[in-house]
């Protein structure tokens, strides 16, 4: 018969190893809040920029480079997404008024967000990648993606006709 010779840390490795805790494996009902800047501009080179409290797309050049938002997000479940600006103090927020929907910017902190909650589906969007380009569907409203407008300086908004010739839905979406 052997002896283990090895040291206790060793040992206590290999056991929880085998014998792995069901509270570590049982999900908490959050999501983690690993939240990464991204930097953001639609097909026709418009960054989003933050104008009297609306989140606007342009073309920003020399000093006002400076004022180009990172979007910060936080993955939910495999490709869908929280967005946020500020440090994820402010989201982005798909919102049901009468029969109008449109973005909306919330104060609410990125990382305080349940995945679990049906209220919280307003903040999510489906990410899908097509090439170099990325789409973001609302998961609240289906069928709505982000856009921009074709013209500058104009409000990121949503849209439900993705292919209309007049809104933006492709965007190029790099890690900061």
């Amino acid at each position: 018969m052997a002896i283990c010779r090895c040291p206790l840390s060793h040992l206590i490795s290999l056991l929880l190893f085998l014998f792995p805790s069901e509270t570590a494996c049982r999900p908490s009902g959050r999501r983690p809040s690993k939240m990464q800047a991204f930097r953001i501009w639609d097909v026709n080179q418009k960054t989003f920029y933050l104008r009297n409290n609306q989140l606007v797309a342009g073309y920003l050049q020399g000093p006002n480079t400076k004022l180009e938002e990172k979007i910060d997000v936080v993955p939910v479940e495999p490709h869908t997404v929280l967005l946020g600006i500020h440090g994820g103090k402010l989201c982005l927020a798909c919102v049901k008024a009468g029969d109008e929907i449109r973005l909306q910017l919330e104060e609410v902190n990125i990382t305080d967000l349940s995945k679990t909650t049906e209220q919280n589906k307003r903040f999510t969007f489906i990410r899908s990648d097509s090439g170099p380009t990325t789409t973001f569907e609302s998961v609240a409203c289906r069928g709505w993606f982000l856009c921009t407008a074709l013209e500058a300086d104009q409000p990121v908004s949503l849209t439900n006709e993705p292919r209309e010739a007049v809104r933006v839905t492709k965007f190029y979406f790099q890690q900061d």
